[in-house]
């Protein structure tokens, strides 16, 4: 009968090991899931009270060769929750699908981009005749305006 007793005892202190281990591992686990989680979280916040409108009316003329230096003028609205930075490396631009680096960025009403103010990029581009697109995306927040010159 000791040794059922003692046999039982083994197996017993060894389940406790094996459940400690497990459980130690799966607390790691959920802490560092926990903490990637409230990361991402504070990302997608940014990204969601972030919203801009293109003001810019493509039927004015206005768009292309307005100032007579072969660029396009957009014309671009905070609408979101928080204020932007006005930052060429912050504001990703495409025209015709091409990503453009030479982009000049005025906020036109204050010296920030905040909430209800607008900025005017003008991109070093030189355009033919036809149909064009800008796409321009600020923190995952994509507008597109179509235009002809």
């Amino acid at each position: 009968m000791a040794s059922v007793s003692t046999s039982h005892l083994i197996l017993f202190i060894a389940s406790l090991i094996i459940a400690a281990s497990v459980a130690g591992t799966f607390t790691q686990g959920v802490q560092r899931l926990s903490s990637a989680l409230g990361d991402r979280s504070i990302d997608v916040s940014g990204d969601i009270r972030t919203d801009i409108a293109i003001i810019s009316d493509p039927a004015s003329g206005a768009v292309y060769n307005a100032s007579g230096s072969d660029n396009v003028t957009v014309l671009v609205k905070n609408t979101g929750s928080r204020p932007l930075e006005a930052e060429s490396d912050q504001i990703e631009v495409l025209v015709d699908g091409k990503y453009q680096t030479n982009v000049d960025i005025t906020v036109l009403d204050g010296s920030a981009w905040r909430v209800g103010n607008v900025a005017r990029l003008e991109i070093d581009q030189s355009l033919s005749e036809g149909d064009h697109r800008v796409k321009i995306i600020v923190n995952g927040d994509e507008e597109v305006l179509q235009f002809r010159t």
